[in-house]
C-alpha cells in the first residue's frame, strides 16, 4: 500500500455539541443541528470509517484492513481490528460525569476496556476537564453525593488551554467541561459508564440512564496520578523537532514541526494516523486539511512530507 488513506468523517450529534466542527473546523459536511463529535478513524459497526478518495474509495476500514491486516496495521498490532478509535470533540456542554473499565476490570465486570487521552486543540476563556477524584474519596462519599447533587466538590478540575495532553487511564472518573475543542485517541472501545448529568435531559426530554452500580465496580479509588501530561523533548526525526506528547500501553501521539518537505521514513512496525495543528499536510501528493486525519498504512514504506506548521503523529507504541 503505497498511498496514505483519508476517510469521511462520522458525525455525531450527542447533545452537549455545538457549532465548532462547522465554525472553527470548516466542516461542510456536517449534518443541520449540533455536532458533538467527529469519528476520525474507526472500526465501528456503529460509526465505521469510509476511505473517502483513491482506488479504494467507498471501502470500509475494516474491510481494507481484512484484505492485508499486515500491511496496514503493523507487526505492533495484537488483533486484525484497528486497535484505536480517533475522534474530534466540541464540547459546547459540559459532558456527563463518567468512567470506563480498564483491561482488569473490563475482564471482570464486562465492557470493553476504554483507555483514553484528550489533546487540547482549542479552548474558551475559563475552559476546563475534571479528572480523577480529590483525595481520600470513598466509594461511600461518590455514592451519597451522586443522591445529594453535590458531585462536583469530589472531582479534581483543571484549566486547559490548547497544547494541553490529558490522560485518561480505564477507572479515572472524568468529564470534559464546556468550551473545549479536543483530539481524542482511545482504545477502539464504547463502553462509558454515565455517573452524573448534572441535571439535564436527553433528545426525549427525559433524564439520561445513569449507571451508577457499574462506575462504583470499576473505578479505581486509590487513583492519584497527574491528568495533565507535560511534553517531553525527543531527537528530531528527518530534521523535523520532535515531542513526545504522550505514551500508554496502547498509543503513542508525538508533536512534530514540518517547515517545507521531509521523508518520514518507513514505519512497518506500525500504522500513522497524522493530524495537521496549523495547516494542510501533503503526504505523498495526498493532501489533508487542519484538524483532519490521514492514516499511513504500515507498509507504505517512507512518505514525503510537505507544508509548515506543526502536527500530531499516532501510532502503536513499542
Amino acid at each position: 500500500m503505497s498511498s496514505p488513506l483519508t476517510f469521511k468523517p462520522v458525525y455525531q450529534p450527542y447533545i452537549w455539541g455545538g457549532e465548532k466542527l462547522r465554525t472553527v473546523l470548516g466542516r461542510n459536511d456536517t449534518p443541520e443541528g449540533i455536532v458533538a463529535e467527529s469519528w476520525e478513524v474507526s472500526d465501528r459497526s456503529d460509526g465505521m470509517s469510509l476511505v473517502a478518495e483513491g482506488e479504494l474509495a467507498g471501502k470500509s476500514l475494516r474491510e481494507v484492513i481484512a484484505a492485508d491486516p499486515a500491511a496496514v496495521l503493523g507487526s505492533r498490532a495484537t488483533s486484525e481490528l484497528f486497535p484505536l478509535l480517533i475522534k474530534v470533540l466540541d464540547a459546547n456542554k459540559t459532558l456527563s460525569v463518567q468512567v470506563h473499565p480498564n483491561d482488569a476490570t473490563a475482564a471482570e465486570f464486562g465492557g470493553e476496556a476504554k483507555t483514553e487521552m484528550w489533546y487540547v486543540l482549542e479552548a474558551d476563556p475559563g475552559a476546563a476537564v475534571y479528572c480523577g477524584l480529590q483525595e481520600g474519596v470513598s466509594p461511600e462519599d461518590f455514592r451519597a453525593a451522586i443522591e445529594a447533587n453535590e458531585l462536583e466538590p469530589l472531582l479534581k478540575k483543571f484549566e486547559v488551554q490548547p497544547g494541553d495532553a490529558i490522560f485518561v487511564p480505564g477507572g479515572r472518573v472524568h468529564a470534559i467541561a464546556s468550551g473545549c475543542l479536543l483530539l481524542e485517541v482511545q482504545q477502539n472501545s464504547n463502553t462509558t459508564y454515565r455517573i452524573y448529568d448534572w441535571g439535564r435531559v436527553g433528545h426525549d426530554g427525559k433524564p439520561r440512564e445513569l449507571h451508577i452500580d457499574q462506575a462504583l465496580e470499576v473505578t479505581l479509588w486509590e487513583d492519584r496520578e497527574s491528568a495533565l501530561t507535560p511534553a517531553e523533548d525527543l531527537p528530531d526525526l528527518a530534521g523535523m523537532p520532535r515531542k513526545k506528547v504522550m505514551e500508554s500501553p496502547y498509543f503513542l501521539l508525538e508533536r512534530l514541526s514540518l517547515d517545507g518537505e521531509a521523508t518520514l521514513p518507513a514505519c512497518p512496525e506500525s500504522f500513522q494516523v497524522l493530524f495537521p495543528l496549523d495547516g494542510a499536510l501533503s503526504v505523498n501528493g495526498v493532501s489533508t486539511e487542519r484538524y483532519s486525519s490521514m492514516l499511513l498504512p504500515a507498509s507504505m514504506g517512507e512518505a514525503e512530507l510537505s507544508g509548515s506548521g506543526s502536527f500530531i503523529r499516532v501510532s502503536l507504541p513499542e
